[in-house]
This record gives C-alpha cells, structure tokens and sequence, in this order.
C-alpha cells in the first residue's frame, strides 16, 4: 500500500485491488493497474510491439508466455505472462501484462494484473485477456447532440 502514491510518476492511470475467495477458506489478492505511456513511434503497430517486447525481455521473468490477441478493434495486442521475482522481493510473484494502443495511435496502453498466489496464474491470465476484449474507447463526456432546427414550412403546413 506505501507504494501506491509512486506509480503516478511511473504513467499509470488506474488501479483497482481484486479480492477471491481461496478455498476452503481464505482470500487471494490481485492488483490490476492501467498505465498509459505516449507511443514512441509512429506506427501504432510497431510501437505495441516494442512495447511488448520490451516486457518480455525483462530479467525479472523466471518464465513467461507470450502470444498475440485478435480484439474485435483490430488493434495490436499482446499478452506476456508469467512468474516472476521483482528485485527486493522475498518470494515469486505471477504477473500478466497486455499491450495495447489507443485507437487515436498516441498511447500505448499497458494492463497489468499481479498476484502472489502464483498456483492460479493460469485463471489471472484468463481474466486479463477478458479484460482485454472489453476494451472500448468512447469519450467519457460526449458533447450533446445537436438540436434540430424547426422547419417554418413544416409549421405553415400542419
């Protein structure tokens, strides 16, 4: 939790901390977050890709899967996941990360989910890619519609 008001500075826009039940009596946590970064390239292709590379490259991965997504937008789309040891860390954690960009080609948007219960990395996968599928970008406050103009003629004819 301290280290939440540090991940502003690191382009991330959204966090959210998930709860599920572990059987036969228990609770796992997750964090999700959503960084938005500005594409270093023009081409919204080759910028997601980069992007993903960039991740799976890391030395913090044990292991990591990779794999390209097909989004009903058409836009690129990968998932890199896996274990991984984050440096000062005292035990494994899972990790799943998506890039993506923006439709509007300037951000490339990175979802990220994590979990210490590494027995379930298969499930966290799974829910990231859905997420991932319900991407949508509309403007969160769309101008109203415009009002139409009363017809003089209309008015002489009824």
């Amino acid at each position: 939790m301290d280290g939440f008001d540090r991940l502003h500075g690191l382009d991330v826009v959204h966090t959210a901390i998930g709860l599920h039940p572990e059987e036969p009596i228990g609770v796992n946590t997750s964090l999700f977050s959503l960084t938005a970064r500005l594409a270093d390239e023009p081409d919204p292709k080759v910028a997601v890709a980069r992007t993903a590379l960039g991740i799976a490259r890391s030395p913090v991965w044990n292991a990591a899967a990779r794999r390209c997504i097909d989004l009903a937008s058409l836009l690129p789309c990968y998932l890199i996941a896996g274990i991984m040891t984050p440096p000062d860390a005292e035990r494994e954690v899972f990790q799943a990360r998506i890039a993506t960009i923006h439709p509007g080609g300037r951000h490339v948007l990175v979802l990220d989910l994590t979990s210490a219960s590494v027995q379930h990395h298969e499930a966290y996968a799974d829910i990231l890619e859905a997420v991932a599928h319900t991407l949508v970008f509309t403007d969160p406050h769309p101008a109203p519609p415009p009002v139409a103009m009363t017809s003089r003629i209309l008015d002489v004819l009824r």
